[in-house]
């Protein structure tokens, strides 16, 4: 019974490992590549699968998700003989299990060496200022070449990054010298345009204040000589509406002659010739009114007396001023004020009377 028992125990567990090797669950977004005594049979999908045990072997399971796959740094000789550090990123995503199994030994170390070399090859026609500012150009001919040679492992490269591009320390230090010099000459430009354009500015405004102020200096010079126009028109016409003679002329000379006596820098006073005259008309217009209001009886009122005239009348009259006490002669002789006479010239006779 014992040998009995132990063959049926074999064959439970030779029937388990079978049915264990006859069920092949594969997760989704995988595939696994089957062969028949070492020959390709087919490719298992997502899901249940059954195989013939012990003839049938899955050989590989082939994830087909995209992948990403960074590649360590690559020196790289550029045109102007510079060797620059590439970190490099590849995406890619397998679409033929069968071929990415059976065209190449290892699709990954393969893309990472034919990334290199492709990655060498176009780098070394560019300086390194194209390098560091064409990183589209050279992605998108790395991505050219790996999508040609890869497309019959059954691989798909749908983008190639580049990380990082680290030239010499050298090369580093003299770079960011250019750059500080690029930006302080580009602060100096800017800085020299602002003050350009602020003195622009305030020229401008300067230019139209002056317009502005000779615009209001010229109206109000018109609105002047338009108001003095006005008032010496309408003088004027009170003058002429009023029919004045000499008299009245007379009495203006004398509400003048007060206004010409003040101040404190007036030293001479100049009296007009035409004031005797003047006068005289207005001494025998009052002395007329007078006698005819009086019968004669009153007197003329009194008018400023003049010193007798020399024989030869001048034309004007010099009396000089003091600010303080008013109109006096200031030549005195032995204690006797008297006013200055200029033997040069004629003065009029004015009458008293």
């Amino acid at each position: 019974m014992e040998p009995v028992l132990i063959v049926l125990v074999v064959l439970v567990v030779v029937a388990f490992i079978a049915l264990i090797k006859t069920i092949q669950v594969i997760p989704q977004a995988s595939a696994a590549i089957v062969e028949r005594f070492g020959r390709y049979t087919r490719t298992l999908n997502a899901g249940l699968n059954i195989v013939v045990p012990f003839i049938d072997r899955v050989r590989n399971r082939i994830d087909l998700r995209e992948q990403v796959v960074p590649f360590p740094p690559q020196p790289v000789i550029t045109q102007d003989n510079l060797v620059v550090n590439i970190d490099t990123v590849i995406y890619y995503q397998v679409t033929d299990p069968r071929a990415a199994t059976y065209e190449v030994a290892s699709y990954i170390q393969a893309i990472e060496q034919l990334t290199v070399t492709t990655l060498r090859n176009i780098i070394g026609s560019m300086d390194l200022e194209s390098t560091l500012t064409s990183r589209e150009v050279i992605n998108a001919g790395l991505r050219g070449v790996l999508d040609e040679a890869t497309g019959k492992w059954g691989i798909r490269v749908n983008r190639v990054e580049l990380k990082a591009i680290e030239p010499p320390t050298s090369i580093q230090d003299s770079m960011e010298k250019q750059m500080r010099a690029d930006r302080d000459k580009r602060a100096a430009i800017l800085t020299a345009e602002g003050q350009r354009q602020a003195q622009i500015l305030k020229a401008e405004g300067e230019k139209q204040a002056d317009v502005l102020r000779a615009e209001g200096e010229a109206q109000a010079a018109v609105l002047r000589a338009d108001g003095e126009a006005a008032a010496i028109r309408t003088v004027f016409e009170a003058i002429h509406d009023g029919d004045a003679d000499q008299k009245l002329l007379a009495y203006q000379y004398l509400q003048t002659l007060p206004e010409l006596a003040k101040g404190d820098s007036n030293k001479l006073w100049i009296i007009p010739s035409e004031v005797g005259d003047a006068l005289k008309g207005l001494g025998g217009a009052f002395g007329g009114l007078t006698g005819g209001m009086n019968g004669g009886a009153v007197a003329a009122p009194t008018v400023p007396q003049v010193a007798p005239a020399a024989p030869a009348a001048p034309a004007a009259t010099q009396v000089p001023l003091d600010p303080a006490s008013g109109p006096r002669p200031v030549d005195t002789e032995k204690g006797a004020a008297r006013p200055r006479v200029d033997p040069a010239r004629e003065y009029p006779k004015i009458d008293p009377e």
